[in-house]
């Protein structure tokens, strides 16, 4: 697809009938930001916007339709599959900046809240009037709910809870024409005609922008209560995983660690965690305070039965916060181990939890590689992260090869390539390894039917022809 370059013409455009001076980025030293996100590659920019409403998104994405411009939408760009990055140059609009509304109706028991307002507030808001957000990402004091929208982004609650796209009542929506639409409504019924809204969410840009989102929030629980489970051998961790979901008990969450993380934890912050033990579940239920009691002891009673070596209910709420500190460290502790860092999110049926596992162990092996295995253990959805160093090429071919066989095991397990962080750039070579061809293809066909000048984030989610997985150029 060829493009037109942002030329000095289309600036002033911008400049004259859409947005004031300030929030127009031109200059080389304003665009180094947005080269970039949490993922691979740099790719520049020709020009960054920061709109404040609807309706100057929608003379934007207007203007570089006709003109055949690609078009970039991009939160706080904490998205770990090159999601926001800007593959063909064009315009970047920056959405952190569209923040006006955060609005919650007890009543209704919905949020109504603006692309740019921050995941971490809408649970802030929820929380005062007495109501819960279950949708929690990790990054959820950064990332904002657009980007949360575009990605269709999870977190440990999802194992009980469910996703972004299960709370989303909703959506009003720029359209790559620069038309304005709603889709959904406040209601927690509605079928009219085809559910837009859920094909928005986790599109990740490629149909339109999402301006304003209506949220569905829930009661908050009344009680909770924190299990840690130390297990000598991760496949026996994955063992009771198993066990404890199929015996009743539904958790919040259930998050592991293997031994490469608890020792990355310990020696970034000291808290006490066992070296030498190969993997350590968490486990939080929440609900009835006399609910909660009982299921934490049955689940730390199947634990012992499948083989932990020693399980702890944590008894106040600063226990319970002391165990999840260990896991909220996982992150920063392991980029100490080497300089790069990759992070996938393959996800397997949850009967395949221990077998993934032995699968991880052996392409550790396989490619000598500096491969640590967390996540959300509970719905299957794992994170191995590969620590390397992008400046040694052969080491980076070697990550490259295990990120594809970790793909391929997901996939031969019957699981997906992303339970939450989205396809982007980086995983767009492995789509027809899980859609197949026709399946594909029917993706396609939506795509170009909303967006036949393909200007919305082009460069993700479908493979260029030849396209390959590449962590050493940008």
């Amino acid at each position: 697809m060829k493009y037109r370059k942002v030329d000095a013409e289309i600036i002033q455009r911008v400049r004259q009938n859409i947005a004031e001076p300030k929030r127009i980025l031109t200059e080389k030293q304003d665009l180094a930001s947005y080269t970039f996100d949490a993922s691979f590659g740099t790719y520049w920019p020709e020009l960054v916007v920061q709109p404040i409403t609807t309706q100057e998104v929608a003379a934007i994405v207007k203007l570089a339709d006709a003109a055949k411009i690609p078009v970039y939408p991009r939160g706080q760009s904490t998205s770990l599959s090159g999601g926001p990055l800007p593959v063909e140059g064009g315009i970047v609009l920056d959405l952190s900046k569209m923040v006006h509304k955060l609005e919650v109706i007890p009543d209704d028991l919905v949020a109504i809240v603006s692309p740019g307002v921050l995941t971490a507030a809408i649970h802030e808001a929820a929380e005062q009037v007495g109501l819960m957000y279950p949708p929690d990402p990790s990054s959820s004091a950064v990332s904002t709910i657009g980007g949360n929208l575009a990605e269709n982004s999870g977190g440990p609650r999802g194992l009980k809870y469910g996703v972004t796209k299960d709370y989303v009542l909703g959506l009003e929506v720029v359209t790559p024409q620069g038309e304005i639409i709603r889709t959904g409504s406040r209601t927690v019924k509605n079928v009219t005609g085809y559910d837009l809204t859920k094909l928005l969410v986790g599109s990740e840009g490629t149909l339109g922008i999402i301006t304003e989102a209506t949220l569905q929030l829930i009661p908050k629980p009344l009680a909770t209560a924190t299990l840690l489970c130390i297990f000598d051998n991760i496949v026996t961790s994955g063992e009771a995983i198993s066990k404890v979901l199929t015996s009743g008990i539904l958790p919040a969450k259930m998050e592991i660690m293997d031994q490469a993380c608890i020792q990355a934890v310990e020696s970034y912050q000291p808290l006490g965690l066992p070296t030498d033990a190969e993997a350590i579940i968490l486990i939080e239920v929440d609900g009835h305070p006399l609910a909660v009691e009982e299921e934490i002891r049955d689940a730390a009673r199947i634990c012992e039965r499948i083989g932990a070596r020693h399980v702890q209910i944590a008894s106040t709420a600063t226990d319970q916060a002391n165990l999840w500190k260990a896991r909220r460290l996982v992150s920063p502790a392991i980029t100490r181990l080497k300089p790069t860092k990759i992070s996938e999110d393959a996800t397997v049926p949850r009967s395949q939890i221990p077998t993934m596992f032995a699968r991880l162990k052996q392409i550790r092996k396989k490619y000598d590689v500096k491969l640590v295995i967390f996540g959300h253990a509970g719905d299957g959805n794992l994170h191995p992260n590969i620590m390397a160093d992008k400046r040694d090429p052969d080491e980076m071919k070697r990550v490259e090869q295990a990120v594809e066989e970790i793909f391929t095991a997901a996939i031969e397990l019957g699981g997906t390539l992303s339970g939450e962080h989205g396809i982007g750039n980086m995983k767009a070579p492995f789509m027809e390894m899980e859609l197949g061809a026709v399946g594909l293809d029917m993706m396609k066909r939506i795509k170009e039917s909303w967006d036949p000048n393909h200007i919305m984030n082009p460069g993700k989610i479908f493979p260029a022809p030849g396209q390959r997985l590449n962590l050493t150029e940008g």
